[in-house]
């Protein structure tokens, strides 16, 4: 099936009903307080389930006919067509002609000779990779695998840049409690060394296990930080004793301390990994989408298969969800439609996530390459321009370190931040401070802030306060500012497959809307590229310096008279 070109939503009928709603509802005045007022059944209309999360879409800027409009937009840009053309394997990835199948990847063995692309069984082959990611896995786990000196391996460091390092460092961190095999994991990302001193810092070369992961084996920044740890281990296991300097004993030292996530056999032989131990995925995986594949070998090391299975179960059903329920009732897609309407009619540039839960620490970071680099375009699938803003800036950190951070912003800037709360029910470490539960006053936290978001507060409250100050109009809120709630039970390992589904169908609506390809990257390759050029101007090489900007050349210049 060809791809067709996108369709500009901005000349549908569908995106001018929606202008219009936008419009009415200026024109009427906006308030969330008198629209809870006027319909009683508000929450009830604007509550959604799907897998285990709950969503609650009454605090957001529309009323329960906005989400027919939002459903009539999704079917004139026919995003119905595009879902099953993804799932299916069509080379939606147009600028690379490549299929886009990360939601194959969680599919049950049991699909196995149900999706068949480009003559190849995607199921049985995702299958197969993880069947030797999990017999390896169980080897570390038991200590059946073991260091060069016979010690089991207590750390896996995972060397990666991008998806590579995102995805993975984020689930590691939000299911720290499910670790449950005495094995940690650090992770290695930037080039700067000072990331691979501090995270190598303390570590045993007998009980470490690097994972080097590099689909091409090429990554400049993976590559550098891969040989940086090979000289680590072999100069702590020689200074040590373990080791003698033969060559013969470094190459089984690295053996038996390196393994690979790379379709390059070549190279990671070259580096000295046995191709037995590198484990592969596909061109049709995204990095950034590639957390459930063969990148999450570290996350299978430290949790388990049995824990990784689970995951997979979260992300396949919201998967599920997205593209069987009719968008009338379609949470998932109301949410990519409820960024459309604020990027695109509100003009909001950027939006807020924020997680009622330390252990998600690391979920805006993910989500900022999720987001960004899939839909930061200004050209659509066919190379025409887009017809409309994209692409939101996405931040936030964990409630309720950013209420004494930049909260303030949010209720009382002059620009709208549309922000998604995140919490769950339970804890896995419930703790009392006298007779408070401190988790309930945590989530206290949770609710007051969309409700402080939403409704505001009046110069006429203030007063009912019975303060004996003047008012003062910074003590005035106005409200009105758009928040969504995502609430789940426990974040385990299925929740938190399904949070990250979530937001990458999300990401799938709007680049369907705005008509651009969310699956390649090119804005990312220019720096690197000239990155090689101007690497040997700095240190020697002046006719390199003579090939670069006047401001580049001085830059160089300053770091050459005070490099020591």
């Amino acid at each position: 099936m060809a791809i067709n070109p996108p369709i500009d939503a901005t000349t549908t009928p569908e995106w001018a009903a929606l202008q219009q709603h936008y419009l009415d509802m200026q024109n009427e005045g906006i308030s969330l307080k008198q629209w809870f007022a006027d319909d009683p059944e508000r929450v009830e209309k604007l509550s959604f389930d799907a897998a285990d999360l709950h969503f609650d879409l009454s605090k957001d800027l529309i009323k329960p006919e906005t989400l027919k409009l939002f459903a009539d937009l999704a079917k004139a840009v026919k995003l119905d067509e595009r879902t099953k053309q993804m799932y299916s394997g069509e080379h939606i990835n147009v600028t690379e002609d490549r299929a886009v199948l990360h939601t194959a990847l969680r599919r049950p063995a049991s699909d196995e000779g149900k999706l068949i692309v480009d003559g190849q069984d995607v199921v049985k082959d995702v299958r197969e990779v993880l069947e030797k990611i999990y017999t390896f896995a169980r080897k570390v786990r038991s200590g059946e695998w073991r260091g060069v000196t016979g010690k089991k391996i207590q750390t896996v460091v995972n060397i990666g840049i991008g998806g590579s390092d995102l995805g993975p460092v984020m689930v590691y961190e939000a299911l720290k409690p499910y670790a449950d095999a005495g094995i940690s994991a650090r992770y290695v990302s930037n080039i700067d060394p000072n990331d691979i001193a501090e995270k190598l810092r303390g570590l045993d070369p007998e009980t470490t296990l690097f994972i080097v992961v590099s689909k091409t084996f090429t990554t400049l920044e993976t590559l550098t930080n891969a040989r940086e740890a090979r000289t680590w281990l072999l100069d702590g296991l020689r200074s040590s004793g373990a080791i003698d300097g033969s060559e013969e004993k470094r190459a089984e030292a690295v053996s038996k301390h390196f393994v690979a996530v790379s379709t390059n056999l070549k190279g990671v032989e070259e580096f000295g990994i046995d191709p037995a131990n590198a484990f592969g995925f596909w061109n049709w995986v995204g990095g950034r989408y590639s957390v459930d594949s063969a990148v999450g070998t570290s996350l299978v090391v430290v949790f388990g298969p049995e824990r990784f299975e689970e995951f997979l179960s979260g992300f396949h059903a919201i998967d599920e969800y997205f593209a069987n329920t009719p968008f009338e009732e379609n949470v998932v897609e109301f949410m990519g439609m409820l960024n459309v309407w604020y990027r695109n009619f509100f003009k909001a540039a950027s939006h807020a996530v924020l997680p009622y839960d330390q252990y998600l620490h690391r979920f805006p970071a993910y989500l900022q390459q999720l987001t960004m680099e899939s839909n930061g375009k200004s050209v659509r699938w066919d190379g025409s321009p887009v017809t409309t803003e994209t692409g939101e800036i996405f931040w936030g950190e964990p409630g309720t370190n950013g209420q004494h951070a930049f909260y303030q912003l949010i209720h009382q800037g002059t620009q709208i931040i549309p922000a998604d709360f995140i919490a769950f029910a339970n804890t896995p470490n419930p703790a009392k401070d006298g007779d408070q539960d401190v988790h309930e006053l945590f989530l206290g936290n949770y609710l007051a802030q969309t409700k402080a978001l939403a409704f505001g507060k009046t110069a006429e409250e203030v007063r009912a306060e019975g303060t004996s100050e003047a008012i003062v109009p910074a003590r005035i809120f106005t409200g009105n500012r758009p928040t969504t709630s995502i609430f789940g039970d426990t974040l385990n390992a299925k929740t938190l497959g399904e949070l990250i589904a979530l937001y990458e169908h999300i990401v799938f609506t709007q680049g369907t809307v705005w008509g651009i390809d969310s699956f390649d990257q090119w804005g990312v390759e220019l720096g690197k590229q000239l990155a090689r050029q101007i690497t040997p101007a700095i240190s020697q090489d002046d006719e390199a310096l003579a090939a670069q900007d006047a401001s580049t050349q001085s830059l160089i210049r300053y770091y050459r008279a005070h490099r020591h």
